[in-house]
């Protein structure tokens, strides 16, 4: 097993994961003003990669956030309830920007180390030359 490929394989696994939650963050935010939207939550998971036999990350699954939203009282909103309450989206803005950051800083130190062992594996096959 080349020790390269299973890098690029755990690494790519989590480029994977922490766009697809970067995803998840943009429909969050695109919605924070829709009327009775639930923020999406990822989870992940470990799986085992079939070619390089390494650990790799998984998205195991996406979930609803169980918190309520904030009820407003508008009897003359078409979505408004029996008791002319409208629920609001339960995202909040600041939560999804550190939920970004968060995975905007794991992607970039998933490309980092995809950098170095490229460097690594470059530097061996150049000493592997002489």
């Amino acid at each position: 097993m080349n020790p390269f490929s299973a890098i690029s394989a755990v690494v790519s696994s989590g480029l994977k994961a922490q766009s697809y939650r970067l995803q998840l963050v943009s429909e969050n935010l695109a919605n924070a003003d829709t009327h009775g939207y639930r923020r999406k939550l990822v989870s992940f998971d470990k799986a085992r990669d079939a070619v390089s036999g390494a650990d790799v990350v998984k998205v195991s699954r996406v979930m609803l956030d169980p918190a309520k939203g904030e009820e407003l009282f508008d009897p003359s909103h078409p979505l408004a309830n029996e008791n002319g309450y409208v629920v609001m989206s339960n995202v909040n803005m600041l939560t999804e920007i550190a939920d970004a950051r968060e995975a905007n800083r794991s992607y970039e130190a998933g490309l980092q180390i995809f950098r170095q062992a490229r460097e690594m594996y470059a530097g061996l096959i150049d000493i592997l030359r002489r």
